[in-house]
């Protein structure tokens, strides 16, 4: 029992780590000098990113982020032996990772959105269901010009999205869980698309 509870805890804490590695805002610190949390929507996800570097390092950023969600439950998924038949540990990494990205113990707990990490912990859940949540993302907001609704409405379907491609009940409680809390760090980006000044990408 001990052995399993020391597992957890040290997947929880690297999970969490990795997650809290600010991408953004090192990038931009390292190319401008500037704090990519005085820019924008303070966020230093992509998005925010894209604003002071342009598209190239919005892609760049993001593709990071999602490496580093992945990361973590790859690793527990292949060495975690704890709840290993029905996906505890990788899932658990999952919401630890997302919690780092958005409360970074590097950055006084602040972050980003967690959308790339999050589909990031997906793909290393469930290749094909990450995949189609990473596409439905890209067409959505491709349509819309909005980022953000590319990641509330993708994000909203991942629970089902992974439920049809057979992941663990475990996948699927954490997709759900980690949708709830991606919606609600989009919470800023919902009010100014109810009012119409929601920023497109352009």
């Amino acid at each position: 029992m001990e052995h399993i509870i020391l597992e957890l805890v040290l997947t929880l804490i690297l999970s969490y780590i990795i997650g809290s590695i600010p991408t953004g805002y090192l990038i931009v610190k390292a190319k401008t000098g500037q704090d990519i949390r005085t820019v924008g929507s303070g966020s230093t996800g992509a998005t925010n990113v894209k604003r002071v570097l342009g598209k190239k390092w919005f892609f760049t950023v993001m593709i990071l982020d999602a490496i580093k969600g992945a990361v973590p439950v790859f690793l527990a998924k292949l060495f975690v032996t704890a709840g290993s038949h029905i996906g505890i540990a990788p899932a658990l990494a999952g919401i630890f990772v997302l919690l780092g990205h958005s409360k970074s113990v590097f950055l006084q707990f602040k972050g980003g959105k967690s959308v790339a990490s999050g589909v990031g912990t997906i793909i290393a859940l469930n290749w094909s269901a990450g995949i189609v949540i990473a596409l439905i993302w890209g067409i959505i907001t491709y349509v819309t010009k909005y980022v953000s609704v590319g990641s509330i409405i993708a994000l909203l379907l991942s629970p089902f999205i992974m439920y049809f491609f057979g992941g663990a009940l475990a996948y699927v409680v954490y997709t759900a869980l980690g949708a709830i809390y991606i919606v609600y760090l989009h919470r800023e980006n919902i009010k100014r698309l109810i009012q119409g000044c929601e920023n497109k990408v352009r």
